[in-house]
């Protein structure tokens, strides 16, 4: 596998990234890597798929959305990250990559998102229908519910919704939308616009399933919410083929289960895909 590091240029901030090719060059394709919320290309399914979906002959990119990280900086003192995050920046960011692959000769590369890049991954295969498969690696249901049922889980604001919403629409109101404000839970610390993007904005991936027609690999750990994670009711509601597996003893960040999850996305790529050394990886 060859690793080169690269960076897209958008409107705004560079989205930094690392795009692995196979020695001998790709024969199946290519990947898109959809990181989760305050992930990163390299942490996660971005970091321990490439080395096997190389090996299947796939070229893969895993890259920064624009919201990356929790908070961060590049060559100043201006923050970035996944605390300004905004849905329609997303989905720019994952069609811009998508950009850049296509201008390395591949233009319907499969997709693959963990937890908020699953949502995201979603929503970018309803705009781009000729996407050859998706893979959903814990993908949360999103929606205009997604804030409040995680705060009754203790995330996001937790029991002070109320409060934190109030605080938010004030801060946007004043003209004061980057304002940053802590939350009792992950991630933490979200800026006023970024909080009610998340109210009105983020995908809804049941709503949006009977619209997907490509095959689908679904995957959940047993440690995990189903109805916070969805797989089956996904299954039930998607146009296409869909296979869902529950990966035993296994948290939401695939924590010493990835060689579990990364045969479950290569054996089932080389048969969806019909690859040649599909028992591979």
């Amino acid at each position: 596998m060859r690793t080169e590091l690269i960076s897209i240029f958008t409107d705004t901030t560079p989205l930094d990234g690392a795009f692995h090719e196979p020695d001998g060059g790709a024969t199946a394709g290519a990947v898109l890597l959809f990181h989760g919320n305050t992930m990163n290309f390299y942490v996660g399914a971005p970091r321990f798929l490439p080395p096997v979906l190389t090996r299947l002959g796939f070229a893969c990119l895993a890259f920064n959305r624009r919201g990356h990280d929790i908070l961060s900086t590049r060559n100043s003192r201006a923050a970035e990250g996944a605390a300004f995050q905004l849905t329609r920046d997303a989905i720019a960011d994952n069609r811009t990559a998508a950009q850049w692959l296509a201008a390395r000769g591949f233009p319907h590369p499969v997709v693959i998102g963990h937890s908020n890049g699953g949502m995201l991954g979603v929503r970018h295969v309803v705009d781009h229908p000729q996407t050859p498969a998706l893979v959903l690696l814990s993908a949360g249901r999103g929606g205009t519910t997604s804030v409040k049922d995680g705060a009754r889980d203790g995330l996001l604001a937790g029991d002070r919704f109320d409060e934190i919403f109030a605080q938010a629409s004030a801060a946007v109101k004043a003209g004061r939308p980057r304002e940053l404000m802590f939350m009792p839970g992950w991630w933490y610390v979200i800026s006023a616009e970024s909080f009610l993007d998340r109210l009105t904005e983020v995908p809804d991936t049941i709503a949006l399933a009977p619209r997907i027609k490509c095959p689908v690999l679904c995957i959940r750990g047993d440690l995990e919410s189903r109805g916070r994670y969805p797989a089956e009711e996904f299954q039930s509601r998607v146009a296409g083929p869909c296979q869902v597996e529950i990966v035993p003893n296994c948290d939401h960040f695939y924590n010493g289960r990835e060689d579990r999850v990364a045969s479950l996305v290569s054996s089932w790529l080389a048969q969806t895909l019909r690859l040649s050394g599909a028992a591979r990886g």
